[in-house]
């Protein structure tokens, strides 16, 4: 067996996630992060580069014999660092730069899906206020506003009323809070449901669906605030149920796959779908190319199976021989790939998050967490000894149990022991779950 010197690239707790699971592989003789955090110390070597700084993560990978990179956030894939990495015979996980514009511009993955009839919202495109303005007008709220491009997951603005989808356009367009993520902006109608996260491993070709997820992108409870990156995410999501996971599977994932090969943008990677479960069916919200971020702290600690094989099987193209031997082509949760546990993560942040925030503040009690919780740094860094925040999101606080109230129990635990000034979290974490039963 070929062990494999793997380089992660991002710094977050999806990262952290991701170097967790691989390390548990057997065919992994170390792992690099870059530029990663202080949590990840004890399973890989952190590598001072910037995720954006695509020569220089290309020349590590030549001079240190990288055998696979792990893409985690979406810059660097929208920034051409697979196409980098290719070009030197580096095997990389991830989509293209062709491929990660279905991520990178808003306006592509609408046209994408109405060309090829995916279920989604009714949308228009402005680069300008006045027509944007005027179309706003035509139709009911409330109004969803979007800058096309990337923006840190705050791009996405929900508005009640007319003057506040006004004041989001000239935000956008005028005042350019998102800089040249917004040179354009959507105006959306706004679906009514619950939303849902389905993610899928892709080889351009064959489509694996991963467990179901939901997360929490309001900052307070009760779905209150603006919108996060993420304050917590839980899995699987009851409003999953199997028939929907294969109509989402029939409907959205293998269609949109299908989609980007008929473009000439193979996708390969993870192919996120952010959807909202309508009475009309699923409709999706938004399509990440990278793991979700806090999903992907709910989702790896499912699986049953090696990550490093099965991301090696996407970047060879040879997903559909990797998943027929394991029986899970077909499936959807497969018992073999999958632990029935849930799981569920609560993310620590600081006072002030998504806006401004302070940072710098000593983190105790990580070594009096439960030993069954699992805690995924996310904004963190070591000061004279000390772990110190250093972000908005802080930390992801994770748990496994036998069904998800026992996971949502424990992960609490863990977050009861954690303490930091500022220290803020929601504390309804799965309540659409609950409020099912």
């Amino acid at each position: 067996m070929t062990k494999l010197k793997i380089l992660v690239i991002g710094s977050g707790g999806r990262e952290h996630t991701l170097v967790w699971k691989l390390a548990q592989s057997k065919r992994v003789e170390k792992i690099y992060c870059a530029p990663g955090n202080v949590g990840m110390t004890p399973l890989a070597e952190l590598v001072p580069l910037k995720v954006e700084d695509i020569g220089e993560i290309v020349r590590f990978c030549q001079k240190e014999r990288i055998d696979l990179v792990v893409v985690g956030p979406e810059l660097p894939l929208t920034l051409g660092l697979v196409d980098a990495l290719e070009e030197v015979g580096v095997k990389a996980f991830g989509p293209n730069k062709q491929a990660a514009e279905l991520e990178g511009s808003k306006v592509f993955a609408k046209d994408l899906m109405t060309r090829y009839r995916i279920p989604t919202a009714r949308y228009e495109v402005f680069n300008e206020v006045q027509p944007a303005r005027d179309f706003a007008r035509e139709i009911s709220g409330p109004w969803v506003v979007k800058a096309d491009g990337l923006a840190a997951g705050k791009g996405v603005l929900i508005c009640s009323t007319l003057a506040e989808t006004e004041q989001a356009i000239e935000k956008i367009l005028v005042e350019k809070a998102f800089g040249a993520a917004g040179e354009k902006v959507i105006i959306e109608e706004f679906l009514v449901g619950e939303e849902l996260s389905l993610m899928a491993f892709c080889d351009g070709k064959t489509v694996v669906p991963m467990v179901s997820a939901q997360d929490h992108k309001r900052v307070f409870a009760g779905d209150k605030g603006p919108n996060t990156g993420g304050m917590g995410a839980y899995s699987p999501a009851p409003v999953a149920t199997p028939e929907l996971c294969h109509i989402v599977l029939e409907q959205i994932l293998q269609p949109t796959v299908q989609a980007m090969a008929k473009e000439g943008r193979t996708f390969k990677g993870v192919l996120y779908a952010g959807l909202m479960i309508t009475e009309q069916g699923p409709r999706v919200l938004e399509y990440n190319v990278r793991f979700g971020d806090p999903e992907t702290q709910v989702i790896l600690p499912r699986l049953k199976s090696d990550l490093v094989e099965i991301l090696l099987a996407v970047c060879t193209g040879e997903l559909e021989k990797w998943a027929k031997e394991l029986g899970a082509l077909s499936a959807i949760n497969s018992k073999k790939m999958w632990q029935e546990e849930a799981c569920a993560t609560v993310v620590m942040a600081s006072r002030g998050y998504p806006g401004t925030y302070r940072t710098g503040f000593e983190i105790k009690g990580l070594t009096e967490v439960p030993k069954e919780v699992l805690v995924f740094h996310s904004g963190t860094a070591k000061q004279e000894g000390k772990i110190v925040t250093a972000g908005g999101r802080v930390l992801a606080v994770t748990a496994l149990g036998g069904n998800l109230r026992q996971a949502v129990d424990t992960a609490y635990r863990g977050v009861a022991k954690i303490n930091f000034t500022g220290a803020h979290y929601r504390e309804d974490i799965a309540y659409r779950a609950f409020r099912r039963c």
